[in-house]
């Protein structure tokens, strides 16, 4: 990877990292972005569906059924909207569960950049196995 793209990508992954702040959840925070010929086009962290309780586990600690993942929010942001994630990077600060590697392959999204990997990386094998280009950043420093 060249170091030009290499830096749009640690800035991308801070600027998610920011975004997951925003997430209501206490287990874990996640943030996305999907950028498209240099422009961001989503964003997203996980959370419940809009207009519902923000409360993210139950009192055992742990995740409702009903609680969105970062990617999934952000794809379905631009399904709302007259963008197109066909062709687009997303910046991810945790690596796709299999259900979102689905969703990000249905998307048209040609390269995933991820900080942090989930215990279960069979998404990104999937995305892999795909021919989706697929980018471990193991760390935002330089």
């Amino acid at each position: 990877m060249d170091s030009k793209q290499e830096k749009y990508d640690r800035a991308y992954l801070r600027m998610a990292t920011e975004w997951a702040k925003l997430s209501h959840c206490q287990r874990k925070q996640v943030g996305s972005l999907i950028v498209k010929e240099n422009m961001i086009i989503s964003d997203g962290y996980n959370g419940t569906p809009s207009g519902y309780t923000n409360s993210c586990e139950d009192d055992k600690g742990e995740t409702h059924w009903y609680v969105l993942h970062a990617e999934a929010n952000a794809l379905l942001k631009v399904a709302k909207s007259t963008q197109s994630a066909d062709g687009a990077t997303l910046y991810i600060t945790l690596s796709p569960c299999k259900e979102c590697s689905k969703l990000i392959i249905q998307s048209g999204i040609k390269r995933v950049v991820y900080l942090n990997e989930y215990k279960d990386t069979s998404g990104i094998d999937f995305l892999s196995e795909y021919g989706i280009s697929v980018h471990h950043i193991k760390s935002l420093d330089l």
